[in-house]
């Protein structure tokens, strides 16, 4: 039986969060299975929170290199990826895009077929790079009693699109331009993956885990019958209500007391969708703070390894403030340890500030 503490430790060894990883930043993509990636810049947090030493230009290298690339993947949104998982995973997750392509979105395409939407839209943007917006206007030209908004977002489910850089790199503004993944990678060079190494992937980054929590952070359904399958490649073990648990054998599992440092998540971090349940890293009531705003998910600080406030920065007159948000009292050896990781944080996302400030907003 593991405790929630046990659960959490096992998280944060996982997620490079006990201590910092002396991976590269390409390593440690593909150690956790991709990295939320709905803007340019938390793919950067999330790495520079893991890793020993991580630069700015070393992602940016892997973006311009086409060594990674952005593309919607789990639950069908866009995640940073290596170029060989992006290869071998969208086809898995294919359905996943287009059973998230909303009803009044179908019903705007004005009986127009998908799968010919889709065909033309490829050849569009492996002609050249499109915004979402572009590509609609261009199939009204085939499709006229259409909405172009509606041609362009099911060109988008439909598709697997990568932005184009400068789009994805640090900063980057304005609407990102997309080509397709085979069209900027080239052909896959390896095996095709299955759904079993999915799972497999995801209980080596976020186990142990159940078969709920599997389907909610890969968008798949009908994994029991996965579990089944791999059968002794797996471990079972029973969480504090009885719920059945898989893993790895040989998984890092840490002692629950191992300290665990205070650690400042980038927006829509991956451990806060990565369960049915999110119990082992934040509790109910935090989790409402959280998810206040439907589709932002805020930066969250970790002390003692569960999310006990939200974090920004704001930029004025050339300054940079990060403003830290608890939602319940931080002890005050904790705000000292925050106070300095934040520093080091300022150093990193606001290098041209002519100040660095942290600043913690009561609210208890």
């Amino acid at each position: 039986m593991l405790t929630r503490r046990d659960l959490n430790r096992a998280l944060l060894a996982r997620q490079l969060l006990l201590e910092r990883s002396p991976l590269t930043p390409l390593a440690a993509i593909e150690h956790l299975a991709g990295l939320p990636a709905q803007a340019p810049n938390p793919p950067y947090l999330g790495l520079w929170t893991r890793l020993r030493e991580f630069r700015v230009d070393d992602l940016s290298d892997l973006l311009t290199s086409r060594a990674a690339v952005r593309l919607g993947l789990m639950q069908a949104t866009p995640h940073l990826v290596s170029a060989r998982d992006a290869r071998a995973l969208r086809p898995l997750l294919q359905g996943v895009q287009e059973r998230h392509l909303p009803g009044a979105i179908r019903e705007r395409l004005r009986g127009a077929d998908l799968a010919e939407i889709v065909a033309a839209a490829r050849t569009l943007a492996e002609q050249r790079p499109y915004t979402v917006k572009e590509l609609g206007a261009e199939l009204a030209g085939r499709w006229p009693d259409a909405d172009p908004a509606a041609l362009g977002a099911a060109a988008r489910a439909g598709l697997p699109l990568v932005p184009v850089p400068p789009h994805g790199l640090w900063g980057a503004v304005g609407q990102p331009a997309y080509t397709t993944v085979e069209h900027w990678l080239g052909a896959a060079d390896g095996p095709a993956a299955t759904v079993d190494d999915l799972v497999l992937r995801y209980l080596a980054a976020f186990g142990p885990a159940t078969v709920r929590d599997v389907q909610a952070w890969s968008g798949l359904g009908g994994l029991g019958e996965v579990a089944d399958r791999l059968g002794d490649r797996l471990v079972a073990y029973r969480d504090e209500d009885g719920a059945e648990l898989l893993d790895l054998p040989g998984a890092p599992l840490p002692d629950p007391d191992t300290p665990a440092p205070a650690r400042y998540l980038a927006d829509f971090d991956a451990m806060l969708h990565a369960y049915d349940d999110t119990f082992r890293i934040m509790d109910d009531r935090d989790r409402r703070d959280v998810f206040a705003v439907p589709g932002v998910v805020p930066g969250t600080v970790l002390v003692d390894g569960f999310v006990q406030a939200i974090w920004s920065i704001t930029r004025k007159k050339g300054a940079a403030t990060l403003v830290v948000r608890p939602l319940f009292q931080i002890p005050t050896k904790d705000v000292q340890e925050l106070t300095e990781e934040g520093e080091r944080l300022l150093a990193f996302a606001a290098p041209d500030a002519t100040r660095h400030d942290v600043r913690f907003n009561s609210r208890w």
